[in-house]
């Protein structure tokens, strides 16, 4: 059968599946903000559980968290108070002009951009809410890592996970979707509890370095930072101290991007 998202439709599973106890993710984010001088309001766009925007909170920052997903937003309210959960669409928003210092979207929650009109979106919403010098932080795959590298796509691998009892296996495969520049992905949930098999599809766009310091200084920005790690899902992952790379060319891309005053 088929379904929309496992995961993201159970956030409680999406965390087990995906936990980050030591919110690798939000400190850094709140490493390139402090290291840029970014200002105390910030939208985490593309939010999902709510937990790097709780620990931005936590660190002090007015945030807003906005998610298309209502069970992620419900889910962030309760088990992540302190943000304020907003659903939006981040191929196009309006939550106010000038109102935000930074907006941070992290986990390649930008790739689902996938058409030029939906990054040009995105990126002209961002600079609508972002006030005069104002920061934008994202983390992302790198589509320059998946050129000619054959042997990661169309190979299933399998991964498996137990949450409250239950044993769950998912089978993966990617391949590239070229004219369309998108990583395509079909993935099979199979659990130990007798549900039937879940058949489900999504997609990332497929950005290349230079690409997107292109959209980017065209909707108003100048890239201040942009490299493949380390970062919170780089291996080895970032620590306290690090410095941002010079190289762009790994499986993750990273990018800091100040508004033209």
């Amino acid at each position: 059968m088929t379904s929309g998202n496992l995961l993201t439709d159970d956030p409680r599973l999406y965390e087990a599946r995906f936990p980050d106890p030591e919110r690798l993710a939000g400190r850094w984010a709140e490493d390139c903000l402090r290291r840029h001088g970014a200002g105390s309001r910030v939208l985490d766009l593309g939010c999902g559980t709510g937990r790097d925007a709780a620990h931005l909170h936590a660190a002090g920052r007015r945030v807003v968290g906005a998610d298309l997903s209502e069970a992620m937003l419900a889910h962030a309210r309760v088990h992540h108070p302190g943000p304020r959960y907003v659903r939006g669409d981040l191929r196009g928003f309006a939550l106010g002009e000038g109102v935000f210092d930074a907006v941070v979207c992290l986990d390649s929650a930008l790739l689902n951009c996938h058409g030029n009109d939906d990054l040009d979106g995105c990126l002209a919403s961002c600079r609508r809410a972002l006030a005069p010098g104002g920061v934008l932080v994202a983390e992302m795959r790198n589509g320059a890592y998946f050129l000619g590298r054959e042997a990661l796509l169309a190979r299933p691998v399998v991964n498996r996970f137990t949450w409250q009892g239950t044993s769950y296996r998912s089978t993966t495969t990617l391949y590239v979707d070229r004219a369309a520049q998108l990583l395509r992905r079909t993935r099979v949930w199979s659990a130990d509890d007798g549900r039937r098999p879940v058949e489900q599809h999504s997609a990332w766009r497929l950005l290349l370095p230079q690409e997107l310091r292109y959209f980017l200084t065209v909707h108003g920005f100048s890239v201040l930072a942009l490299h493949d790690g380390p970062g919170p899902r780089t291996e080895p992952p970032w620590r306290e101290g690090d410095r941002p790379g010079t190289a762009a060319d790994a499986d993750r891309l990273h990018v800091v991007a100040r508004l033209d005053a």
